[in-house]
Formats: C-alpha cells, sequence, structure tokens
C-alpha cells in the first residue's frame, strides 16, 4: 500500500478476507473432536486482528457476519454457537481491563456465558447429544471441563494481551 493510513476499502477487504478465513475455520470443526473449542479460539484470534486493524466498528461488524455465518454453515452448531457467545470478546476486553478487578469480571462473564449457552442448547434448542455427554461424565467431570476451559479463557486472555513475547 502506498500511504501508511489505512482507507475504508482497505479495512473493509481486510475484514472480509479475514471473516472468510474464519468461517471457513469454523466449518472445519468437525475434524477434530477438540476442535469444537479450538476453532472459536482461534477465530477470536483472527477478531483481534480486526480490531486492531480496522478498529472497533469493523471488529463488531466483522463478529456479527461471521457468528451468522458460522451458524448457517458450520455442521459442528456448538463450535458456531461457542464462538457466537464469546467471538465478541475481544472488543468488550478493553471495558472490562478498566474496571477494578478486571480477572473478576472477565471470569464472571465467562462463567455466565458459558452457563447460559449450554443450559439453552440443551433445553431450548434440544440438543440432546450434549446432555447425554454431561450426564456421562457425571457432575466431577463436568466442573472438571468447566474448570478446564476458566484456565483456556485464560490463557486466551492472555494471548491477547500479548503477553507471550519472543
Amino acid at each position: 500500500m502506498a500511504s501508511s493510513k489505512k482507507t475504508p476499502a482497505y479495512s473493509a477487504a481486510l475484514g472480509g478476507v479475514l471473516a472468510a478465513l474464519a468461517v471457513v475455520i469454523m466449518c472445519l470443526g468437525t475434524l477434530i473432536p477438540v476442535a469444537t473449542f479450538i476453532c472459536p479460539m482461534v477465530c477470536i484470534l483472527l477478531a483481534q486482528l480486526v480490531l486492531k486493524t480496522c478498529g472497533a466498528r469493523y471488529g463488531w461488524a466483522w463478529y456479527g457476519a461471521v457468528a451468522v455465518l458460522s451458524l448457517l454453515l458450520a455442521s459442528d452448531k456448538e463450535a458456531a454457537a461457542v464462538f457466537a457467545a464469546l467471538g465478541y470478546y475481544p472488543m468488550v476486553k478493553p471495558r472490562l481491563e478498566r474496571r477494578k478487578w478486571p480477572w473478576l469480571w472477565k471470569g464472571l462473564l465467562f462463567n455466565a456465558v458459558i452457563l447460559a449457552l449450554y443450559w439453552l442448547l440443551i433445553h431450548l434448542l434440544g440438543m440432546d447429544a450434549l446432555a447425554e455427554e454431561f450426564a456421562d461424565a457425571g457432575r466431577v467431570m463436568t466442573v472438571v471441563m468447566l474448570l478446564l476451559g476458566n484456565v483456556t479463557f485464560l490463557l486466551l486472555d492472555m494471548v491477547l494481551s500479548k503477553r507471550f513475547r519472543r
């Protein structure tokens, strides 16, 4: 690019290409069982890239487009729902970090969103396979999975903060 100023066309084009990449990643979610949680995290990293490169307005538009397309096109509806529930996190993260005890607010956000998401998936959308998975795992393993989800979310938050440097 000849000038260092990013034009709206540049932001729209970059956002569109990264949105297409994110939808492809979300559609690959059924290849590996653990990809149900990896694909949304990779797309959240792409959302951070759009946010930092193009700004919050494009970040929110990008999130909305990827969430809708993922819910429509991805065969792993659980992964698409996880992204739809948490994909906006890079846009709200700066606001949470300005509050007193940001780690508490981030943890509350994650746990409230995940618990509400899985309640909706099981009880309102009738994803009985999820209910069976949780019943087979038992209460202890379900709590362990939630704790591991919190650790993973903490690591994702650290990556988004660029705390891991070479």
